[in-house]
């Protein structure tokens, strides 16, 4: 098959940003579409061009780095799939594809189709984990959790941290993340002793970084391991609980 690609092409984060347009023949419908990039890659430095900067680890849909907005949707037409996932045969034959990095206030642009996501890290680093010593590691029925509990908190725990919620949200909210990432602890019983203090810091360094959330719902759509926005309600149930809990201390001590 034969398809064309118009990608992001920027220097640096102050360089003049264009689109370059690029034609590829005989390319096989099995190939991912980092392969696509790939193959693109090589001919660029064979006729001793730039190549295309664009994040990728471990392609198989795990961490998160295949950031890339293909037709203006991110990581592409197919629902659920990472870029990396994402497959030559999901296009049409003579097919012309827009690619463009991630777009929002958060994620400055590095060079071509990289941005920086570290936003997401200071959000992590501000609350996202247990700190209280659990020795070795427990027999894995030792700790009684309902079915339901465990259930939820692996949903939320599938985030992979890649930033298509940001990217799809008219207002660059990061809540689906961040509810994620503050609720697959908050809904186990090692999450309980941090809980309250845990949300509160997550979810005020998430709002020094990105929009508001007005429930869209872009980014439920756009997450490829469809993760459910019903974890933005439940980190809102959480931060309001941890405000009155807050208040009530305040008065006590007053």
């Amino acid at each position: 098959m034969k398809v064309t690609l118009t990608v992001w092409r920027q220097a640096g984060p102050a360089a003049q940003g264009r689109f370059e347009t690029y034609e590829l023949d005989e390319v096989s419908e099995d190939m991912s579409f980092l392969e696509l990039f790939d193959v693109l890659n090589e001919r660029l430095i064979a006729k001793g061009e730039e190549p295309v900067a664009f994040d990728h680890d471990c392609r198989e849909g795990i961490c998160g780095s295949c950031s890339m907005m293909i037709d203006g949707r991110p990581h592409g037409p197919e629902l659920g799939t990472a870029t990396c996932q994402l497959h030559m045969r999901k296009f049409a034959d003579g097919a012309k594809i827009t690619v463009e990095p991630w777009r929002a206030g958060a994620f400055p642009l590095v060079r071509d189709l990289v941005v920086d996501r570290s936003a997401f890290d200071r959000i992590v680093e501000s609350g996202g984990y247990i700190t209280a010593p659990t020795g070795s590691a427990p027999d894995g029925n030792l700790i009684l959790i309902p079915k339901a509990v465990a259930d939820s908190a692996m949903d939320a725990a599938a985030c992979i941290g890649c930033g298509a919620c940001v990217a799809a949200c008219p207002n660059s909210a990061a809540n689906l993340f961040t509810a994620a990432k503050v609720m697959h602890l908050n809904l186990l019983p090692q999450g309980q002793p941090e809980r309250w203090e845990r949300v509160t810091n997550m979810v005020d360094t998430m709002e020094q970084f990105f929009g508001s959330c007005t429930n869209h719902g872009e980014c439920e759509a756009a997450c490829p391991k469809e993760i459910s926005i019903d974890f933005i309600a439940l980190m809102n149930r959480d931060y309001i609980k941890a405000q009155f809990k807050q208040r009530r201390l305040a008065s006590q001590r007053g």
